[in-house]
């Protein structure tokens, strides 16, 4: 029968006792190490080895926090999965963690009973990302679309904003000491560019943020 020797690291004795009740009530998972800190889990491992083969890591905790700690477990334990388990969804602490070696990410919004999931399939060789981090990560390593700052020139730039304070092509040119030529040039590639067919919308795009 599949058997998970798990540890949780949870400063909140109220999350922690759940996630110990809950998971622990499982027949196919024994909670091995319980701690409120990296430090007081080091500390149980070091004074009594214990097999552990999956970690519920808590970011924010007492003393050194959930990042630190994963290259100081990844030292004593380095065949255990380190799933982060906690309120912190911003894309600093995602990547860190999952740079640093964690190989899951599960927002303490998640429910047990699919905390209780992603724990099987985790050991099973699999990974779980709560669907806001993977979210994330997904749109990490999409192509970005250029901006359309990027793809005008900074001389364009230039004469967009001339368009925008109301001046003349007369007037963008003796400003920029160019010809008025090289003014109707620019402005056919602006438009071009903006897939646009009037100073007009030049202008609203402008306004609006878009350019």
């Amino acid at each position: 029968m599949e058997q998970i020797n798990l540890a949780l690291i949870e400063d909140d004795p109220v999350i922690r006792e759940s996630l110990a009740a809950y998971l622990g009530a499982h027949p196919a998972i024994e909670i091995r190490v319980v701690a409120d800190s990296v430090e007081h889990f080091l500390e149980q491992i070091t004074s009594r080895p214990t097999q552990t083969d999956l970690l519920l890591l808590d970011i924010g905790l007492p003393g050194m926090s959930g990042l630190e700690g994963i290259r100081h477990i990844r030292q004593k334990c380095p065949d255990m999965d380190i799933v982060m388990l906690t309120t912190f969804e911003d894309d600093d602490k995602i990547f860190k963690a999952l740079c640093s070696g964690a190989c899951s990410y599960i927002t303490k919004r998640t429910p047990l009973n699919t905390i209780l999931e992603a724990v099987f399939t985790i050991h099973r060789g699999g990974s779980y990302m709560s669907p806001s981090i993977a979210r994330k990560v997904v749109q990490h390593f999409m192509p970005k679309a250029p901006k359309t700052n990027d793809i005008l020139s900074p001389r364009q730039q230039q004469i967009v904003q001339g368009l925008v304070d109301g001046l003349s092509y007369k007037l963008i040119a003796d400003k920029l000491s160019i010809s008025i030529d090289t003014v109707r040039d620019h402005i056919k590639h602006i438009y071009r560019t903006l897939e646009v067919n009037s100073k007009a919308e030049v202008i609203r795009k402008s306004l609006d943020g878009e350019i």
